[in-house]
């Protein structure tokens, strides 16, 4: 039996710049490349959801071009991580399991079971840094504390960035180093009990026009002036690194800062797993939400009778994109106006955002509710209609996705703002003593 290494593609789907990949492609044996439909993860998930056909459409194309230009291709599989890896010990002779590191709860305890699994049967597991420039404990305060508010995380973040030499894994040299069969294990949708998506997810846009308008524009929805690099970053079709480069290229701080972020929160989750169920602040916890469901409904499906919040929520339905700057509003209208718990904007956001990433999502529901690190106040409270008046002046945005706001078809406001502002306040407050 061949001796083999295992490259395990997650959420790196690119066959350039990809650390792991790379660093099994240089190894001293032809490497099988792998990835896994994890029931575990798709049994939560809509049976036409965006992102497993996009994650289909990717990996198919990853095959096609191994296939043709080196004679291999990509194992795909489906069910348990722990009973694929089980068979595959069985069907190869494996020295080595590459992969990248994933830093969410569930995703690192499977990741230690596997390693279990393997070590016991001599085989190393191997995981490399891959999904961001640092991670877990490298941007940290100088007593070894996480920071938990962004504008100092970011300005160490920066400082040691400074330090190192910000490498590019250019694989092409080594792609022969894949195994050679054309024929390994394919999978279509409807084999994972999936059908295909209506939506489609956006191509990502950071040409040099894009990223030098962005700080000008980025705050209003109607203007389609956001890169789009949300799904492309969050299953890895392009490389932070390259990212981080082009953002630098282009002198760009806040487009800079932005990707930062991203990082802030990823390493906020890894440090406070606890966070993805429960209020940082547990204080926060005690707050006694209405969780009325009509108006969660109501909420949801964008008729709420305040024309921003249901243009955005219409946004989300419709494209599973909304605008980073309606997302504020949506979630502060939900826990605020609405008194209903963070956790449930966040499983909804998760079901339906393309760029659905735990940390990120996460960290900025518990920013709107006033309950995570670096949290806006509890008494800071968005008003739905001065907000638009801000950033969608001429109503062009709510023109798009709420068409009907002006007429008698549309609902009346389900909470009247002053009211509801008291209500908050006060509910928070003794909440809070």
């Amino acid at each position: 039996m061949q001796k083999i290494n295992i490259f395990w593609f997650r959420r790196d789907l690119r066959l350039d710049d990809n650390l792991g990949f790379y660093e099994a492609l240089r190894s001293d044996y032809s490497v099988l490349p792998i990835f896994i439909f994890d029931t575990e993860i798709l049994e939560h998930l809509p049976k036409n959801d965006a992102r497993v056909t996009f994650i289909h459409q990717t990996l198919q194309s990853m095959r096609q071009t191994l296939q043709q230009e080196h004679q291999s291709s990509i194992a795909l599989y489906y069910g348990k991580p722990t009973d694929i890896f089980k068979s595959l010990i069985n069907d190869y002779e494996i020295e080595t399991v590459f992969t990248n590191h994933d830093y969410e709860p569930y995703t690192t305890e499977r990741d230690n079971q596997i390693k279990s699994i393997l070590e016991s049967n001599s085989i190393q597991f191997k995981t490399f840094k891959d999904h961001v420039i640092f991670e877990k404990g490298e941007v940290v305060k100088k007593d070894g504390d996480p920071y938990l508010v962004y504008t100092p995380y970011m300005r160490t973040w920066k400082e040691k960035f400074k330090t190192i030499d910000l490498e590019i894994y250019y694989t092409k040299s080594y792609l022969n180093n894949v195994i050679e069969h054309t024929r390994l294990p394919n999978l279509r949708l409807s084999d994972i009990g999936f059908t295909k998506s209506s939506q489609d997810i956006s191509p990502y846009d950071v040409t040099p026009t894009l990223i030098q308008n962005y700080e000008a524009h980025r705050n209003f929805p109607a203007q389609d002036a956001t890169s789009h690099l949300g799904p492309h970053l969050r299953f890895g079709t392009v490389s932070i690194r390259k990212m981080i480069k082009k953002a630098i290229a282009e002198r760009n701080e806040v487009f800079w800062q932005e990707l930062i972020w991203r990082e802030f929160f990823t390493q906020i989750l890894w440090h406070f797993p606890h966070t993805k169920d429960n209020a940082f602040k547990p204080q926060y916890d005690r707050i006694e939400w209405r969780n009325n469901e009509e108006e969660f409904k109501k909420w949801c499906d964008g008729l709420t009778g305040y024309p921003l919040v249901d243009a955005g929520m219409r946004q989300l339905n419709q494209t599973g994109f909304m605008h980073n700057r309606v997302r504020m509003l949506v979630g502060s209208f939900l826990c605020k106006h609405l008194l209903i718990d963070w956790r449930l904007g966040e499983a909804y956001f998760a079901e339906k955002l393309h760029d659905y990433d735990m940390a990120s999502n996460v960290g900025n529901w518990q920013w709107v509710a006033g309950s995570g690190v670096d949290a806006a106040p509890y008494f800071r409270i968005f008003n739905p209609t001065t907000q638009i008046q801000k950033f969608d002046k001429n109503h062009d945005y709510i023109k798009q996705w709420v068409p009907e706001y002006q007429e008698l078809t549309y609902p009346q406001p389900i909470v009247d703002h002053k009211m509801a502002r008291e209500r908050c306040l006060e509910t928070y407050k003794s909440a809070l003593k």
